[in-house]
């Protein structure tokens, strides 16, 4: 696979993969090869911190569209992002899932090749907009049924 030099690399993808880096492979337990980034930290925080994660793989997605990537990249994009929202709020399960599934990085795989080999060209908005929205309104409903499980744990309602 080419590796890109800072010349070579498109702006957009060199932000995605500090991004990506951020999220999914920033640190390393020392001792061992294991990397893990702020997803799954911020994923600890209920329905906030899956939140905060599908913003960021909006983002990317975004990007990719605006750069002509095809409707089958981007539903491949969507599906690693649901896998890791809907695995990933699981309690303590999706703790887990989020340190070994990295789904940012597999999503900058799929940007990678479509700078480098011209692969998932082509428009992509009208299958873009559908799918954030149900992944929005997923992540929302997620949100209120954390809130609520806490108000009947706690006796609040």
């Amino acid at each position: 696979m080419k590796t890109y030099t800072a010349s070579s690399t498109p702006p957009a993808l060199r932000s995605i993969e500090l991004l990506a880096k951020l999220m999914d492979n920033q640190f390393r337990i020392p001792g061992t090869q294991i990397r893990f980034g702020l997803d799954p930290i911020i994923g600890l925080i209920p329905g906030g911190g899956d939140f905060a994660g599908f913003l960021v793989a909006a983002y990317m997605l975004s990007v990719l569209a605006k750069n002509g990537a095809s409707g089958f990249v981007l539903a491949r994009m969507v599906l690693n992002i649901v896998l890791d929202a809907v695995l990933g709020s699981i309690p303590l399960v999706g703790d887990v899932f989020d340190f070994a599934f990295k789904a940012n990085q597999r999503n900058l795989q799929l940007m990678r090749e479509h700078y480098q080999e011209g692969r998932h060209r082509g428009g992509a908005w009208k299958l873009l907009v559908p799918l954030l929205l149900v992944l929005l309104i997923f992540l929302v409903g997620l949100v209120w049924l954390s809130y609520k499980f806490i108000s009947w744990i706690a006796g609040w309602g």
